[in-house]
């Protein structure tokens, strides 16, 4: 090989190296600057006021997946979060709201179910009520890989008790329409019950058990009816709220079609 080729190929090479080397070199570095000046919040701020003085908001971390399953939710409604908030004093509640519980074993392995977080949106999605319970038996089985509870989040510090609860839940639900999925088991950890007349229970829906041939379960309704996966880890109360009210939502003059006319209580 002559020289002149040997320098040629040299040049091509070093040409190849310096554009390898400039597509490989860092972003600017001023925005990681800001970055690390601004980095993103734990939680984000909802229209809610503080918590009451012995109770805080918890921070507690989530999978990558499971925040973004949150995101989904939030961003069909537009609307913000806060954990274990207690009742916003600034959010409209309005006629219809969706309610869900999260739940933690007790009695014999485990095998009862007790109150341990209660979360309430309005129809737009919007956070009216959320708070962690604390328990009033002693907890066999958190069911922290379904119910996303864990020991920290019961302790006193933290939880409301039952009690108080119980009697925010019974005041926001008076008088007003009630969405959810499989109610009758959030009724039952409340102790309290409801006008039927005024229930929409998308796990009852018609139209809704057809697509599984019996009761469906939320997440398969989510999925295939809004193109949103939830619970595919830890659940969320505030998550199923709002996917039974989108659901409620997306059929709404069907679910209020022959409404019963009764006072019975569920």
């Amino acid at each position: 090989m002559e020289f002149k080729d040997v320098s040629s190929n040299w040049k091509k090479l070093q040409a190849i190296l310096v554009t390898e080397k400039q597509a490989q070199a860092p972003k600017d570095s001023s925005n990681a600057t800001l970055k690390r000046k601004h980095p993103p919040s734990a939680t984000t701020a909802a229209a809610a006021p503080p918590p009451r003085k012995r109770y805080k908001p918890s921070t507690y971390k989530q999978s990558r997946s499971k925040a973004v399953m949150d995101t989904q939710i939030e961003q069909k409604f537009q609307v913000e979060t806060t954990i274990n908030a207690g009742l916003s004093s600034t959010v409209n509640i309005g006629k219809y709201i969706a309610l869900d519980c999260e739940m933690v074993g007790v009695g014999p392995n485990g095998q009862e179910s007790a109150l341990a977080r209660v979360s309430i949106v309005n129809f737009n999605g919007e956070q009216v009520y959320d708070s962690y319970v604390q328990p009033k038996e002693v907890v066999m089985d958190y069911r922290t890989h379904v119910s996303g509870i864990k020991p920290s989040h019961l302790n006193p510090n933290t939880a409301r008790t039952f009690e108080e609860v119980q009697r925010d839940v019974a005041s926001i639900l008076k008088d007003r329409v009630v969405v959810g999925h499989a109610l009758k088991h959030d009724f039952k950890v409340l102790l309290l019950d409801h006008p039927v007349r005024d229930i929409r229970d998308t796990s009852r829906h018609a139209p809704y058990k057809k697509i599984s041939g019996g009761t469906p379960k939320l997440s398969l309704l989510a999925s295939q009816l809004l193109g949103l996966e939830i619970q595919s880890g830890e659940h969320s109360s505030l998550e199923d709220a709002r996917a039974c009210m989108l659901l409620f939502k997306r059929d709404k003059d069907a679910f209020e079609v022959k409404r019963p006319k009764g006072v019975k209580k569920a």
